[in-house]
């Protein structure tokens, strides 16, 4: 069943979603000269990455940065606004635009690989046979050789947290705010919410960020980690660690969060975002064989992406960790390729990692931490971004690069900064350890000036000062 409604008898691939891994997969199967039909759930093309995840909490903080004009205090002080009173139209207006574009261009995409396309619900009914249902109850039996599961997440929603998209929203609803809030309370300290939570804090929104771990980010370098806890705290957010929640309760005049230590926090509006659960519950897996853990993820081969039915692979978010678009897209591509049976060289070992708060995070390679545990012998470079020059024009006060050298082979281990420009900044740092570069590299290279990518150079010195000439 494609859009016109026709349909399908045998197929060679299946693809269930058209997020990052699904599209992914799509194309290098239709380039392997394969019939593919891809399949959502929603109305339009994209995904949880395109409509609910990536692509709009990046618009928003984009959106946020740009109407603020966070960017530009370190010049003109934190009164300075672009615009003064910014309201939830603002944010929407330029969220649906982005949103049009990236769902355009995907279209486009399966067009020019002819790539067919459809809406409805998968239910899988044997390891070849699944049934698409559609809204209006239209119900077709499709064959395939192979199929790729990649339905991504949702949020995770416990009985004991009242949402009711009013005063207490999950990470999807968050992007429906009618309005901006006085006060906010974030519950969860990964990734999702440490990005909504500091996006809202640069609109001078007070945010309170709870999180049950004594730790936020536990994957992530301990010293770039504090320096943000430190900047957030900076601007005024109040961020309890090992704090558990008891009790949510929500009233006329805003929601109230108890903790089990008796402490109460009252706001405005609540953002629950402690973890996501993956997209299985109507896709029949029993009739595969296939077993998801208790939060709906699938167990697959790291390196082929099949899980225990050998036509059946799974990819993207809804196989856990490191739930990227970028990882999610090669996940795919791989997938498709074990499929039909080419073999693609192996990835390379390390990949960036970037967090969009504000300041941006990025990483790639091993945190001090992670060297440390090794035994090996190491040395670590720093350079801040007020130290160059592009920083000073810029008017930033805060940033810095952190590199971490083996003291044997003077290769570059990790690279993590925090700081504006951060998930750019980092793939010069993965270049550098999937080339196993040096210290040297950094020591002996001209980079642009002025730039902030100049705080390679100034931490690459620093550690070769420590280290010596090799």
């Amino acid at each position: 069943m494609d859009e016109g409604g026709t349909a399908v008898d045998r197929i060679d691939m299946l693809v269930v979603g058209s997020g990052p891994a699904g599209r992914r997969a799509a194309v290098q199967s239709a380039k392997l000269g394969k019939s593919v039909l891809v399949v959502d759930k929603g109305r339009r093309l994209g995904g949880v990455s395109v409509h609910t995840g990536t692509i709009p909490s990046k618009t928003l903080r984009e959106t946020v940065l740009n109407l603020s004009g966070w960017r530009e205090r370190g010049f003109y002080g934190q009164g300075y606004r672009v615009k003064q009173d910014i309201s939830a139209i603002d944010l929407l207006r330029r969220l649906h635009k982005t949103l049009d574009h990236e769902v355009e261009v995907l279209q486009h995409q399966f067009m020019r690989n002819m790539v067919r396309s459809g809406f409805g619900e998968v239910r899988f009914l044997d390891p070849n046979t699944a049934e698409i249902r559609t809204e209006t109850g239209e119900c077709t039996l499709v064959e395939f050789d192979k199929a790729l599961i990649a339905t991504g997440t949702h949020p995770y929603r416990p009985a004991y947290i009242p949402f009711d998209r009013t005063r207490v929203f999950d990470s999807d609803e968050i992007l429906e705010l009618e309005r901006i809030p006085r006060t906010m309370t974030v519950i969860g300290g990964g990734v999702i919410g440490v990005e909504y939570a500091t996006i809202f804090s640069a609109l001078d929104v007070p945010v309170t960020l709870i999180e049950a771990r004594d730790e936020i980010l536990n994957f992530v370098d301990r010293e770039i980690v504090d320096d943000f806890i430190h900047q957030m705290r900076d601007r005024g957010m109040t961020i309890r660690l090992g704090a558990k929640v008891k009790q949510v309760t929500t009233g006329a005049t805003g929601v109230d969060v108890e903790l089990t230590d008796g402490r109460r926090i009252r706001s405005d509006i609540l953002l629950f975002a402690a973890g996501r659960s993956g997209n299985v519950e109507r896709l029949n897996l029993q009739a595969l064989g296939i077993e998801p853990d208790a939060r709906g993820r699938l167990k697959v081969d790291p390196h082929s992406f099949q899980t225990e039915a050998a036509n059946i692979y799974a990819a993207g978010d809804v196989i856990g960790f490191p739930a990227l678009a970028s990882t999610s897209m090669e996940q795919g591509r791989v997938a498709a390729c074990h499929a039909f049976g080419i073999t693609p060289p192996p990835p390379p070992e390390t990949f960036p990692y970037g967090i969009y708060a504000v300041p941006e995070i990025s990483t790639v390679g091993q945190s001090e931490e992670v060297v440390r545990a090794s035994g090996e012998p190491y040395e670590c470079g720093m350079a801040r971004f007020r130290e160059t020059s592009r920083g000073h024009i810029m008017g930033v006060n805060t940033g810095f690069l952190k590199l971490i050298f083996s003291l044997k082979s003077r290769r570059l281990l990790g690279a993590h900064i925090v700081g504006e420009g951060a998930t750019e900044l980092i793939h010069i740092g993965q270049a550098v350890i999937n080339l196993q570069g040096t210290v040297d590299f950094f020591v002996e290279n001209t980079f642009n000036y002025p730039t902030l990518a100049e705080a390679y150079k100034v931490a690459g010195l620093d550690a070769w000062n420590r280290m010596g000439a090799g």
